[in-house]
């Protein structure tokens, strides 16, 4: 007996945080630093910021294929292998091999991860751009999805406290539907990019062409030089793992902060199988864990729990999580527990040259590690549409031609040769960001009767675009080839790719946040509405998707959420 009370003593802790990535590495930097005994519990392999990066100084040639993995590696891996530039010999051993974590596609989804200490936030292109106060407001006003049960003025705060912290490079544009922030100097524009931006303002008023805000530290402050980081040296090799800390991760700047607290327990090969609920308690006690080396099931116990597991792997343990209280999954009494998932719309694109020689003696200094952006301006002020509500943004980027050119040229000889020694046309695309609706026949389920190698249930993914979606799409087309012909670009290329959801890496949905319990599965604070010592701050508690990149406001909303629950803690409301 007190060898089974020294056990559980030793395997309980004040909070259990699952996941490390970008969610879970804030819950465990804020409840750390707010005195908590923390366990984040990841199912992958332990990463060592900087010592396990391999390819981080690495030139093409010194790998064996030049960097582009072979044909057979991208057939044996068809889903990761879709992000394409991405994964490639540098930075593909952070996403997961297909075959070891099978899923049920009933529509076509890609299911993109990465298993490992630090998750996605080791991989992630690191935007970062705010919400609007219109954002929150949207589904109220026009009537899809359920009203969120919080407004900017609410979440401003908790921007600028994790830009702060993080590191956002980025300009004071003064656009109010995307809020200025708290920045770093920003990286600059290119010079074919200031010429949009400044022909746009004369054929496309409000419609602003600005620098992206990049979680990239273009100049490292006191409160991030503490923990080990510094700045930007400007190689756009960010994927490979950031040897100076300059591109945000849970590894280089939340997870060392949370350490450095002494109260931090990190246990990898940890896959949570379920959230344990004590029936009589009325509350969660504790996680139960498959160690993925030796499948043996271990429990451990904490007063509140965060579960920050990427949304698709959250609405999976939770809907396992059950019990005779919830026999449909932890916290699911409206139902909408695996339901209403979204990704963003990113099959609008559009590219063009530019054929004048206003820009033939200038170039570009260093690797930018980031892009430009043009925020939503459809559905906002005087700007009504009859074909679709909500909106889109664009990603874009100039360039200047390369080497590479001479694939498609004809030639051959010395003069070809020196030809390709020059820099080519300048280039400049726009992809398009759209906002997809939450709607309940989107969703996951458990499939019992496939499981994976840890036995635990497979989800199937049900999830397609609507016509919302098509109708945007076709617009963001229209105007992207619009606009570029309007700044003097002859366009190459303009069209919809049709990619299937999940290829943005901006799953959101399935545990949504709501005023109504009848309706959503928390309430604004992040918080079960039926299990109080139960918060979900990943991209499952999203309540709609808008359409700027989502990272920071999961950032905001674990911040948030993490100093709530500590303070209730502190009332014993949990």
């Amino acid at each position: 007996m007190n060898l089974n009370i020294d056990a559980t003593a030793r395997q309980t802790y004040d909070a259990i945080v699952i996941g490390s990535g970008i969610s879970g590495g804030w819950a465990a930097k804020e409840l750390t630093q707010k005195g908590l005994r923390t366990l984040v519990l990841e199912r992958g392999r332990p990463i060592e910021h900087i010592v396990d990066y391999p390819t981080t100084m690495l030139a093409p040639w010194e790998v064996p294929h030049r960097g582009r993995y072979p044909d057979a590696k991208i057939e044996a891996n068809p889903i990761q292998s879709k992000v394409g530039y991405a994964y490639n010999e540098f930075t593909g051993d952070f996403f997961i091999k297909d075959a070891d974590h099978p899923y049920g596609q009933t529509k076509p989804f890609d299911w993109v991860r990465g298993y490992q200490v630090g998750g996605k936030s080791m991989m992630w292109a690191r935007w970062t751009q705010r919400w609007g106060p219109q954002n929150f407001t949207d589904p109220a006003r026009d009537g899809v999805g359920i009203d969120w049960p919080i407004r900017y003025d609410d979440i401003a705060p908790w921007y600028s406290y994790v830009e702060k912290f993080a590191g956002i490079s980025g300009n004071k544009d003064g656009i109010p539907s995307l809020p200025d922030g708290e920045f770093l100097p920003p990286f600059d524009l290119m010079c074919l990019e200031k010429g949009v931006k400044e022909s746009w303002k004369k054929t496309h008023p409000g419609r602003h062409l600005i620098i992206s805000r990049t979680a990239n530290l273009s100049k490292a402050m006191p409160q991030h030089t503490a923990v080990g980081r510094a700045n930007c040296q400007s190689r756009n090799w960010c994927g490979r793992g950031c040897p100076y800390g300059a591109a945000f991760s849970s590894n280089s700047a939340t997870l060392p902060a949370a350490a450095a607290t002494g109260k931090l327990t990190v246990r990898p090969f940890s896959v949570v199988h379920s959230i344990i609920y004590d029936e009589t308690k009325g509350r969660a006690t504790g996680v139960r864990v498959i160690d993925t080396n030796t499948k043996a099931m271990t429990e451990f116990y904490a007063r509140i729990i965060f579960v920050n597991a990427a949304t698709l792997n959250t609405a999976l343990i939770l809907m396992n999580s059950t019990s005779t209280r919830f026999p449909n999954g932890l916290g699911n009494d409206s139902g909408q527990l695996g339901h209403n998932l979204m990704d963003h719309n990113y099959r609008g694109r559009a590219y063009g040259v530019y054929e004048g020689n206003k820009y033939d003696n200038e170039y570009y200094y260093g690797r930018r590690p980031t892009g430009v952006y043009v925020p939503r301006f459809r559905n906002l002020g005087g700007d009504k549409q009859t074909d679709f509500i909500r909106g889109y943004a664009y990603s874009g980027s100039a360039g200047r031609e390369g080497w590479g050119r001479g694939s498609g040229m004809d030639g051959f000889g010395a003069d070809f040769k020196n030809e390709l020694t020059r820099p080519g046309r300048w280039t400049f695309g726009l992809t398009a960001m759209g906002e997809m609706l939450p709607r309940y026949e989107n969703h996951v389920s458990l499939n019992h009767d496939k499981k994976d190698g840890w036995g635990m249930p497979t989800l199937d993914i049900d999830c397609s675009w609507g016509d919302n979606e098509d109708k945007m799409t076709k617009d963001a087309v229209e105007q992207a080839q619009q606009m570029l012909e309007a700044a003097g670009l002859t366009v190459l290329g303009a069209s919809d790719n049709h990619q299937a959801p999940g290829l943005a890496i901006h799953e959101m949905g399935t545990a949504r946040m709501g005023r109504d319990p009848k309706t959503s599965v928390l309430n604004k604070w992040n918080q079960m509405h039926a299990v109080k010592n139960v918060f979900v701050t990943d991209g499952a508690s999203m309540a709609s998707s808008a359409c700027q990149n989502p990272s920071l406001t999961y950032m905001a909303l674990t911040a948030r959420a993490a100093d709530y629950a500590v303070k209730a803690m502190r009332r014993r409301e949990i």
